[in-house]
């Protein structure tokens, strides 16, 4: 693969990017990435994706600018196509997404961490959208679904990174660790989630990605019709008899 390795854990897949010495993102590394996430849709086997860099350097440093040197404004469009379908992919994949942020994130790095469901950093990770930097537009769609408008507005404007404590101050990330913890806290945090329902992990999150775009009443009543989808499940009705009787669920999928 063009920098991508996967990695699986029971119910857990790692899917590490891992191309020295930044993770910049060339054409073909966005386009397998974005692969790599459309494939899970059919995985009943996994439940969690972590998403995690496998350079000491960063996480993401975002779109590779050699190769963006060497770009036209004819190719643009089927290039904008090709980003946007990897974030889309991210956000949109059917299982719960966990980004595991050690060293910078920047520019579309910051993106495809906002794009995951979950962030989890350790102190060495700088979050940034340098686009006006080098003549482009991007990343506030995503970045502004978490954040106020006027912090990601600063960075966008600016384009100066924010370092780990900033981002957990303004809600970019989730929970803030030291660097030698974050391995831990994040796969503690996959086994959690894998422990749950697969069938309600994939339910919920599809709920919770279409509510959002909705008004509140009407994305609540929105989450009650999968709720009732949900009750028809044989999980659900474990999940429940687990908690009456006492006892860990054995979970199906069905």
């Amino acid at each position: 693969m063009a920098g991508i390795r996967i990695e699986q854990d029971g119910r857990i897949a790692h899917v590490i990017m891992d191309h020295a010495p930044v993770n910049a993102l060339t054409s073909a590394l966005y386009a397998e990435l974005g692969d790599v996430f459309l494939r899970m849709v059919a995985r009943d086997d996994i439940s969690v994706v972590v998403l995690r860099s496998g350079c000491e350097k960063a996480f993401c440093a975002g779109k590779d600018l050699k190769e963006f040197l060497g770009a036209t404004i004819e190719d643009d469009p089927a290039s904008a196509y090709n980003v946007r379908r990897t974030f889309e992919a991210i956000r949109h994949c059917p299982i719960p997404v966990i980004a595991a942020v050690d060293g910078p994130a920047l520019g579309a790095g910051c993106v495809i961490a906002a794009c995951a469901d979950i962030r989890i950093a350790s102190t060495r990770a700088r979050f940034g959208m340098p686009e006006i930097n080098v003549g482009r537009c991007g990343g506030t769609a995503h970045v502004g679904r978490l954040v106020p408008q006027g912090a990601m507005r600063l960075m966008w404007f600016t384009g100066d990174p924010i370092d780990a404590a900033e981002a957990y101050r303004i809600g970019l990330i989730d929970q803030l660790v030291e660097p030698d913890a974050l391995s831990g806290a994040v796969d503690a945090l996959a086994a959690r989630i894998a422990a749950k329902s697969p069938l309600g992990l994939r339910v919920g999150k599809k709920s919770m990605n279409e509510a959002e775009e909705l008004p509140v009443d009407i994305g609540y009543a929105h989450e009650q019709r999968y709720s009732t989808q949900l009750m028809r499940s044989d999980d659900a009705r474990e999940a429940t008899r687990a908690i009456v009787e006492k006892r860990p669920p054995v979970f199906t999928g069905k």
